[in-house]
């Protein structure tokens, strides 16, 4: 005998609606932890702290500060290297701090998905 109406395998309409529900309050907390994230600011230093730094949570560089004993005339390729190594560890930091922040919400999905 074919069941009519209702809601196919076995889900009742309550169930589905807090699902939905939970869907929603998690797609809100992460566009919130997104925009924390993109506030924030992660700082590198490299060569014994001579060059630092400083990029957004949006990956955007703000800030590079060089002390004066890193500039020599006669090695600019090392200050170089200096400035690219600080300025990739700032956006690791960035990266790093993200996918911590995120994965706390892909364990909550329990099966929605």
């Amino acid at each position: 005998m074919a069941r009519k109406g209702g809601f196919g395998g076995g889900m009742m309409p309550g169930s589905m609606n807090n699902m939905l529900k939970q869907a929603q309050r998690m797609q809100r907390q992460m566009e919130e932890a997104s925009r924390e994230l993109e506030t924030k600011e992660y700082t590198a230093e490299v060569g014994g702290g001579v060059v630092a730094v400083t990029v957004t949570g949006k990956k955007d560089l703000k800030s590079v500060t060089i002390s004066p004993e890193a500039v020599d005339p006669d090695d600019v390729e090392t200050l170089q290297d200096m400035i690219v190594a600080a300025a990739n560890e700032a956006m690791k930091q960035a990266d790093e701090d993200s996918k911590n922040s995120m994965s706390k919400f892909s364990g909550g999905l329990g099966g929605l998905f």
